[in-house]
């Protein structure tokens, strides 16, 4: 199974699952994020991660409902993990980065918090909320840093009801080109 067949299938058996307490079910919200990145004239690797950023709610078992959440699930650490055996560390790492993205905007944007959902807020104490100095100079070190602060203003964008982006078809090809290999389901290289 290519990589992005195996994508498409994720989101076909789990994507049209409501999204954490928003009013657009995950495949939406993916597809609303890489809609955004599209616009903004990101690169391709930014287009990618802003549709799989959320991949680790799909590829892991969580609570459907945000009211049973007693800890943070470590989404973004799940799918950069498992992203990395599909994709270059361009798609992957902003990924990894972009709750703490959401983390360092709340301590350096006084704007940022107003704008955030309220599940997006109601995450936000789970994750530990806004940064402290030490965390944001350690965050700022990080090598993507800046992609992932672009891919968590596309995130907190793609969570707009009725909004009808581009299909998953439409990064078929994108998908592909950025692709690391081929992939089974299992997870092994063919």
């Amino acid at each position: 199974m290519t990589v992005t067949n195996e994508i498409l299938d994720i989101y076909t058996r789990r994507g049209s699952s409501a999204y954490f307490g928003e009013s657009v079910s995950m495949a939406e919200h993916a597809l609303q994020a890489a809609y955004f990145a599209s616009s903004a004239a990101a690169p391709p690797a930014l287009i990618v991660a802003a549709l799989l950023h959320d991949v680790g709610h799909l590829v892991m078992d969580v609570p459907d409902d945000l009211a049973d959440w007693t800890e943070d699930a470590r989404h973004e650490e799940v799918g950069a993990g498992w992203l990395a055996q599909r994709f270059p560390p361009e798609v992957h790492e902003p990924v990894r980065l972009h709750v703490p993205a959401k983390r360092y905007l709340c301590a350096t944007n006084a704007r940022y918090f107003s704008r955030l959902s309220a599940a997006s807020v109601a995450t936000l104490k789970l994750q530990g909320g806004p940064m402290s100095a030490a965390e944001i100079a350690r965050f700022e070190q990080e090598p993507h840093y800046k992609e992932a602060v672009r891919v968590r203003y596309w995130d907190d964008q793609g969570k707009a009801a009725g909004l009808v982006a581009p299909q998953f078809e439409t990064y078929r090809a994108l998908l592909e080109s950025m692709a690391i290999g081929v992939h089974r389901a299992g997870g092994g290289a063919i």
